[in-house]
């Protein structure tokens, strides 16, 4: 196996540990309806750069800019890019998460609703 397969294979198991770049990567092409290809020239770099970039572990807390420089300066990448792809799919997941959580209040308010002694006799 050359360099770049296993590269890709390991870059692609990556797409479901949520600390990965790889899964963040994942969800940003699928939000935008994207390839890699794409994602690689939005990000300034080749399809192998970006594999490499998806083994890394995802940028988070107060070094989140740090983090997001050092992987850019690695790599060779837009900083400012690779940043807006992560805060992009930050921000759908909070939006994806925030309207799960209000309908499943709202679902629970209906349940509760019917009070047991409303019930009819029949």
């Amino acid at each position: 196996m050359t360099n770049p397969e296993w590269l890709e294979r390991a870059a692609r198991r990556g797409r479901s540990e949520p600390w990965s770049m790889a899964y963040t990567f994942e969800q940003y092409r699928q939000i935008e309806g994207i390839n890699e290809d794409t994602l690689a020239e939005e990000l300034g770099c080749t399809q192998e750069t970006l594999h490499w970039m998806s083994l890394c572990r995802r940028p988070e807390g107060d070094s989140f800019s740090e983090q997001c420089t050092a992987i850019a300066q690695k790599f060779g990448v837009d900083r400012l890019m690779l940043m807006q792809v992560i805060r992009h799919v930050d921000v759908i997941n909070a939006f994806s998460k925030g309207t799960r959580s209000e309908s499943t209040t709202t679902l629970r308010m209906a349940a509760q609703d019917h009070l047991p002694d409303e019930e009819t006799d029949t």
